[in-house]
C-alpha cells in the first residue's frame, strides 16, 4: 500500500471517532447567565459577604449543571470572574449570541429591619408597588459606577422615580415566556422550602434592551443575617443552583414541545430590515404582499362549524401585552379578526380559528412570516387546553 493511500484511510479512521463527538456537541439553545454586580459594584453588602460573590458563585453552579446534563444547550457567562461589567453591555452579550433565555442572578437587601426573606422573580415592567421600585433603584444603581452613564442611558436618574415611566410604554414581546420561567423558578425555589415571595414586575435597566425572554432572579436577602449564612455556604449555593437549574429544565422541556409540536413545518426566514417608508415601492410591495398572504391563510383555513361543543378548536397565539390593545393596534400588523384571552393578567392574542389541525399548521407557518415567534394553541369549550 502506497504512503499516501496509507495516511487517508488513517484520517478516515480518526474522523469515524472524531465528526460524532462534534455533532453530540451540537448546540441548537442558548442560554446566557449573568451574575449581577461585580468588580468595583459590589451589589447589596452583607455582615461577612458581598452580593456580587454570592451572586457569582450561583450563577457558575448553575452553569455547569446545565453543561453537564443539556447537551443541546449552550451556556455563556456575562463573567466568570469578579470584574465589573455595564448593565447594557449584559444585554448586549446576550443579543450579540442570538441567546434563546437570559437569566440575571442577583441577591436582595432591605435598609429597614434584618427580618425580611425569600425569594423572587423579576420580569421587565413598570413597578406596582414601592417595594418592588427600591429593588429595582437599587440593582439599576450600578450605572452611577459607569463612565458617561447619563449619554449612555439617555439621562436616567437611577435615584428618580420619574425615571420609571420610561417602563409604563415598553411592550415586551417574551412577556408570556418571561413570566413562565419566572412562575417555574419560584415553584422550585418554594419546592425546595425556601419563602416564596411570588414573581414581579420593575423597570431593571438590564432586562430592557435584551432580545428574548429574561428574567432577574433575586435569591434571598443579604440583610437577614440567617439567609446571609445560608447563602454564603457551598450547600446555600449548591441548593439556589439547582432550583434554577430544575425551572430551566421545566422550561427548557416546554421550549422543546412548542417546537416540536409544529414540526414538518419550515418557517419562512424573518428579516431585521428598517420599515420602508409609506408610499414608497418597497412599502407598497409590502402591502401587496401582506394582503396577498391574509387571501391565502382566510382560504388555506377550514371553517368553524357553529356547533363546536366537545371540539378541540386550534388558533394561533402572536402576542402578549400586558394591557389591552385597541382593535387597529400597529402591533397586529394589519390583521383582521384578532382575538384575545386573558391569563393570569395578562392579554394573550390570537388568530385563525379551526379543528382542523393541518389546516392551522400551514396557517402557523404563514403568520410566522410577521410574527417570528407565533405558536399554536388549543381550546375546548371555550377553556385552553392542551393537544
Amino acid at each position: 500500500m502506497s504512503k499516501p493511500s496509507f495516511l487517508y484511510i488513517n484520517l478516515l479512521f480518526a474522523l469515524s471517532f472524531f465528526l460524532p463527538g462534534l455533532q453530540a456537541r451540537e448546540k441548537s439553545f442558548t442560554v446566557v447567565i449573568d451574575a449581577g454586580h461585580g468588580g468595583k459594584d459590589p451589589g447589596a453588602r452583607g455582615a461577612n459577604i458581598n452580593e456580587k460573590e454570592i451572586n457569582l458563585a450561583v450563577a457558575l453552579k448553575l452553569g455547569r449543571l446545565i453543561e453537564n446534563n443539556a447537551e443541546d444547550v449552550r451556556v455563556i457567562y456575562t463573567r466568570k470572574t469578579d470584574r465589573f461589567i455595564e448593565l447594557d453591555e449584559r444585554a448586549n452579550i446576550a443579543n450579540r449570541n442570538k441567546a434563546d433565555l437570559f437569566i440575571s442572578v442577583h441577591t436582595n437587601a432591605v435598609k429597614r429591619g434584618s427580618t425580611v426573606q425569600g425569594t423572587e422573580t423579576y420580569t421587565l415592567g413598570l413597578a406596582r408597588s414601592e417595594e418592588n421600585l427600591e429593588v429595582a433603584m437599587s440593582e439599576n444603581s450600578a450605572i452611577l459606577l459607569e463612565d458617561n452613564y447619563q449619554q449612555r442611558y439617555e439621562g436616567f436618574d437611577p435615584n428618580s422615580s420619574e425615571s420609571y415611566i420610561i417602563f409604563e410604554f415598553m411592550q415586551n414581546k417574551h412577556m408570556e415566556q418571561s413570566i413562565s420561567l419566572a412562575s417555574e423558578i419560584q415553584k422550585s425555589f418554594g419546592a425546595c422550602k425556601r419563602v416564596d415571595r411570588g414573581v414581579r414586575q420593575a423597570g431593571f435597566l438590564v432586562l430592557r434592551k435584551t432580545s428574548m425572554p429574561s428574567v432577574l432572579v433575586e435569591l434571598g436577602y443579604i440583610s437577614n443575617r440567617q439567609e446571609e449564612q445560608f447563602m454564603r455556604t457551598a450547600a446555600g449555593q449548591n441548593k439556589l443552583a439547582e432550583a434554577l437549574y430544575d425551572a430551566f429544565c421545566k422550561y427548557k422541556k416546554n421550549y422543546d414541545r412548542r417546537k416540536g409540536s409544529i414540526s414538518g413545518t419550515i418557517a419562512a426566514p424573518v428579516t431585521n430590515e428598517e420599515t420602508p417608508p409609506p408610499g414608497s415601492e418597497a412599502d407598497i410591495l409590502n402591502r401587496k404582499q401582506q394582503t396577498a398572504r391574509q387571501k391565502t391563510l382566510v382560504s388555506s383555513t377550514t371553517s368553524v362549524n357553529r356547533n363546536t361543543k366537545g371540539k378541540v378548536i386550534y388558533k394561533i397565539q402572536i402576542l402578549t401585552s400586558d394591557k389591552k390593545l385597541p382593535a387597529n393596534s400597529r402591533l397586529f400588523k394589519g390583521y383582521k379578526n384578532v382575538d384575545f384571552y386573558v391569563e393570569k393578567g395578562i392579554y394573550k392574542y390570537t388568530y385563525g380559528g379551526t379543528t382542523d389541525f393541518n389546516s392551522i399548521r400551514k396557517m402557523r407557518r404563514m403568520v410566522a412570516r410577521d410574527f417570528k415567534d407565533a405558536f399554536i394553541i388549543a381550546f375546548k369549550d371555550g377553556k385552553k387546553v392542551k393537544y
